[in-house]
C-alpha cells in the first residue's frame, strides 16, 4: 500500500496534508526516513514523528441518527449523517450502511467496509431490522396478522417473516428483513394506519446502545462487530 494511503487511513490526516508531512521527513519507514509518498508499504513499522503508527484497514461507527438528517455522504438540500461525525473520521471513505428516511431516528451503522455492508443490505441474507413505532390508531389482532403475514405495499407483498410485539395499542415493536423504500410506513397504510415515530433499535444482532443520545456516535467493541456480522 502507498504510503500516504497508509498513513491517512490509519487517522494521522488528509491524504493531501500527509503528503506535505511525507515531504518534511517527519515519516520512518523501520528506521530510515522516508520521504517518497508512493513508497509500499508491506510489513514494515510506520513511525511520525517517532511514534508509531497503527493501522486500521476499516473503521465501524454506531450512530443514533436524530431526524432531519438523511442517510447519505453527500446532499446539497439536507444535513448528511456524516457530518455528525465532525470531521473525526474525514481520512476514511465512511458511508451509511442502508438508510434511514429523514425523519427516522435510531440505529444506524457507518462503515468504510463494503463486504459487510452488501451483507447486511443483500436480500438473500434476510438480516432482521427491529424498529419501534407509534401509530396514530388503535391497531387489532386482525391487522397485527395481516402484517405478520404479508401485505400489498403498492409495489411489493411484504414477507412472511415480519414479527409484531406489541406493547401498548398504540405502540409496538416490528422486525422486518426487507428494506423496502418507507416500507414500514408503508405497511401500516396498508392496514389503514399511520406511523407517527419510528425508531431503528437493531439490526441483524446488534442492539442500540441505550446511552447514546441522539446524534452521538462511537465505534464498535469487536463483540459488537460479531452481533453485527451474526457471528454471536
Amino acid at each position: 500500500m502507498r504510503l500516504d494511503k497508509y498513513l491517512a487511513n490509519s487517522g494521522v490526516a488528509t491524504r493531501s496534508v500527509v503528503k506535505k508531512i511525507i515531504k518534511s521527513n517527519r515519516i520512518k519507514v523501520n528506521d530510515k526516513i522516508v520521504n517518497d509518498p508512493k513508497f509500499d508499504v508491506k510489513d514494515e513499522e510506520v513511525f511520525f514523528d517517532n511514534k508509531k503508527i497503527s493501522y486500521r484497514k476499516y473503521v465501524y461507527i454506531m450512530l443514533n441518527k436524530p431526524k432531519d438528517y438523511i442517510s447519505a455522504t453527500f446532499d446539497k438540500k439536507h444535513k448528511i449523517v456524516i457530518d455528525l461525525l465532525n470531521n473525526e473520521y474525514s481520512t476514511y471513505d465512511i458511508f451509511p450502511v442502508g438508510r434511514l428516511d429523514i425523519d427516522t431516528e435510531g440505529l444506524l451503522i457507518l462503515t468504510n467496509d463494503g463486504v459487510l455492508a452488501h451483507n447486511l443490505l443483500a436480500p438473500k441474507k434476510h438480516v432482521l431490522k427491529k424498529y419501534y413505532v407509534e401509530i396514530e390508531s388503535k391497531i387489532s389482532s386482525s391487522d397485527i396478522l395481516k402484517l405478520e403475514n404479508g401485505v400489498d405495499i403498492g409495489d411489493h407483498i411484504t414477507k412472511s417473516d415480519t414479527k409484531i410485539n406489541l406493547i401498548d395499542d398504540k405502540s409496538l415493536y416490528i422486525s422486518i428483513s426487507e428494506g423496502k423504500f418507507h416500507q414500514v410506513k408503508r405497511m401500516f397504510e396498508a392496514v389503514s394506519n399511520k406511523v407517527t415515530y419510528l425508531k431503528r433499535v437493531m439490526m441483524n444482532n446488534l442492539e442500540l446502545d441505550s446511552n447514546l443520545k441522539l446524534g452521538e456516535f462511537r465505534e464498535l467493541s469487536e463483540e459488537e462487530l460479531k452481533l453485527l456480522k451474526g457471528e454471536l
